[in-house]
């Protein structure tokens, strides 16, 4: 497994990071507890050092399965990041989301973000995060107060590093001026590319690292999702318009080429979108997610996958031919 530093000289990840909203169960269920501590295990086993997770997956479940799968392990060999930002225990007046019968609210107060660090730290079973983020932005909070707090954590050893989740390329200059953020987390996909424009680059000039996640636009580019698949009652997905039988029957046209591709190296479609994602200029790391032992491992080759320029236009093709969610969902009359 391949690993690369979280900016200027921070913590050594895996380029493959495991990313906790899976297991946690938001906005669906989680996975039983047995399989989900079997599932990080497998992805440690094969060489992931990097898991990522937030209090808002599974309202702290998620956490508390990391917390018992590093369990025994050795601490400085991984490297464990979290979040703050959202809260379903404490209102302010942004409300994010309802989930599971509970609302979400945002708020990056100095004095919220250190409860919820404290009980981040509780639930994981260790002394120290070694990369805290911002969830998303809180509109209440100016920068210049979260780039206080955080830098203030920092100088306790509370936290090793600080990045942001879901921010813009303005914030992250605001946040730059005065403090020194390690990353930024944004969704980015072979069908998420929004952020080539700004952020990435970015990132890739003032040498921080770029986390993508969704990086199987929520099992899309798995390749197992088309026009016929029936979500059941309860699953987010079967309302959500990203989801419309149009829009995966266009996907199975664009993935054609990329499943040719993946059976050439005897992998599957994941694996190689993965390792593509990997692959893109200023992407450092993946966020992948994993329900069972076998995704988690397969998730992880991706990180030893390396595809020659023919392989990487094959993809790029495939890629510039996606004409994106919303110009579907408008021919769909979405």
């Amino acid at each position: 497994m391949k690993k690369r530093r979280i900016g200027k000289g921070g913590a050594s990840a895996s380029v493959v990071g495991f990313g906790g909203w899976a297991i946690g169960g938001w906005p669906r269920d989680g996975s039983d507890e047995g399989v989900a501590l079997e599932t990080l295990q497998a992805g440690i086993d094969a060489g992931v050092n990097f898991i990522d997770t937030a209090p808002a997956n599974g309202f702290g479940l998620a956490e508390s399965l990391v917390g018992k799968a590093i369990a025994g392990r050795a601490r400085d060999e991984l490297v464990i990041a979290s979040k703050c930002g959202l809260r379903w225990d404490r209102e302010s007046e942004h409300l994010h989301a309802e989930c599971g019968g509970r609302r979400l609210f945002r708020t990056l107060a100095a004095d919220s973000v250190r409860e919820e660090l404290s009980r981040s730290l509780e639930r994981l079973g260790t002394d120290w995060i070694d990369l805290y983020q911002t969830h998303w932005p809180d509109p209440a909070t100016d920068i210049g107060a979260v780039v206080d707090v955080m830098e203030s954590l920092r100088q306790d050893g509370l936290i090793r590093q600080w990045g942001m989740c879901n921010t813009s390329a303005d914030t992250v200059m605001a946040a730059l001026a005065t403090g020194e953020p390690s990353s930024c987390q944004d969704r980015y996909s072979l069908l998420d590319r929004d952020q080539e424009s700004e952020l990435v680059p970015l990132c890739r000039e003032q040498g921080l690292a770029f986390l993508a996640r969704s990086p199987l636009a929520q099992e899309l580019l798995g390749g197992r999702i088309d026009g016929r698949r029936d979500f059941p009652e309860g699953d987010p997905r079967r309302d959500n318009p990203r989801f419309a039988p149009r829009v995966r029957d266009a996907l199975q046209a664009i993935l054609a080429p990329v499943k040719a591709v993946a059976r050439d190296h005897d992998i599957s479609t994941a694996e190689l979108v993965l390792a593509w994602t990997l692959q893109q200029n200023g992407v450092t790391h993946i966020l992948a997610d994993a329900r069972t032992p076998e995704q988690a491992s397969a998730n992880a080759n991706a990180g030893v996958i390396e595809l020659d320029q023919e392989e990487l236009d094959v993809m790029q093709q495939a890629a510039d031919a996606w004409p994106g969610f919303a110009a579907l969902q408008a021919t769909d009359g979405g």
